[in-house]
């Protein structure tokens, strides 16, 4: 039985958390073994068709971890009421206690904009002219942009990049991951951790 299997919604993510799952020193974990599968209907086939596609996996893996994006899901809830009505479907599809839902509020590009020079270097922009790109966008609570994924369409636009699942795996291959306070992310983290954490963080954990 191997540890972990994550269901995402498009390549982007994919790569994104494949990445990030290699980062077991700064996430705090012991690394799982892992397999990441991609629904063929996107978000919408994430929160509504999740439970079916896992049931064949759950004797297989320890724990399942379902991440998608609510915009573009389909459901008019809240993400905390999304999150409840998929986990009561997995609970029945056989994960009950053994799975986690991770809703992107909005969508994956929130977890773009950390503040890192990373950031700039991967959207090929100089970090002054990212930043009066940036001012021009209206901010959440996080100081990020309130609409991510218009702003990183806006800067590869400007870098004449194009838009690829490698831009999203840098990303998460260099961003400091301490400094990235979204909700979303913090629970993908925080779960990760209670799942296949290691206790206490060294020091040279700690400052990765």
């Amino acid at each position: 039985m191997k540890d972990l299997i994550v269901l995402v919604p498009d390549k982007n993510m994919e790569a994104a958390v494949r990445q990030l799952l290699t980062r077991e020193n700064s996430l705090g974990i012991n690394k799982p073994s892992c397999d990441i599968r991609v629904h063929p209907e996107r978000d919408a086939g994430v929160f509504g068709k999740c439970h079916d596609f896992l049931r064949p996996f759950h004797r297989l893996y320890r724990f399942a971890l379902v991440i998608f994006d609510r915009e573009g899901c389909g459901s008019p809830e809240t993400v905390q009421g999304i999150q409840q009505i998929v986990q009561k479907r997995l609970d029945v599809a056989g994960w009950l206690g053994r799975n986690q839902i991770v809703v992107i509020d909005p969508e994956l590009e929130i977890w773009v904009w950390a503040d890192s020079p990373h950031v700039s270097r991967s959207l090929g922009l100089p970090e002054e002219q990212l930043k009066e790109m940036l001012a021009r966008y209206e901010r959440d609570e996080n100081q990020k942009p309130k609409d991510p994924k218009a702003a990183m369409e806006e800067a590869l636009k400007k870098s004449r990049l194009p838009r690829s699942s490698a831009i999203y795996a840098n990303l998460a291959a260099t961003v400091t991951l301490k400094n990235c306070r979204d909700a979303s992310f913090s629970q993908f983290k925080s779960t990760l951790v209670e799942w296949f954490g290691r206790s206490p963080l060294s020091a040279i954990e700690r400052s990765e």
